[in-house]
Order: C-alpha cells, then structure tokens, then sequence
C-alpha cells in the first residue's frame, strides 16, 4: 500500500537482516541475509505481516557456502 511505505520501509529497516534499498510507488526493493537467529526465508515469509505489504516476490536468491577458517565455526546447512 504506497501511502505506508515509510511505515513498512521502517518495519524492514528495524529486522536484523533487511536491508532497504530503493522504493518508488510503494514498491521496496530489498536485500534479506540469514542471520544467527533466522534464515532469509523466514524473515521474507515474516515480510507478508507487516501491516500495508500486500505481497512479496523473490527476485534474486544468491547462496556461498561459508568458508571454515573465518572464524573457526562449521558452515550453515540448509
């Protein structure tokens, strides 16, 4: 809904993980990561109960395994 786009760009914005960045007649282009607590998936599934989304479409879904020695841990499975 164009006249809550702030509200939504704001809710996104707050969501460790969202990141906003561009908008233009209620439209939001947006970037999602995985966080500790969340996979991108959820948190875009999460996006469609922000009061004034109508809808939310995947556009670009990118994946790199984690590499093991940045910081000693195992990389994510999915």
């Amino acid at each position: 809904m164009p006249d809550m786009t702030d509200q939504v760009m704001a809710a996104i914005n707050a969501t460790e993980g969202g990141e906003v960045h561009a908008h233009e007649d209620g439209r939001i282009v947006v970037t999602v990561e995985d966080t500790s607590e969340m996979r991108a998936s959820d948190q875009i599934m999460e996006m469609h109960q922000i009061p004034g989304v109508i809808t939310v479409t995947l556009t670009y879904h990118h994946f790199e395994e984690l590499d093991e020695n940045v910081d000693g841990s195992s990389p994510t499975k999915h």
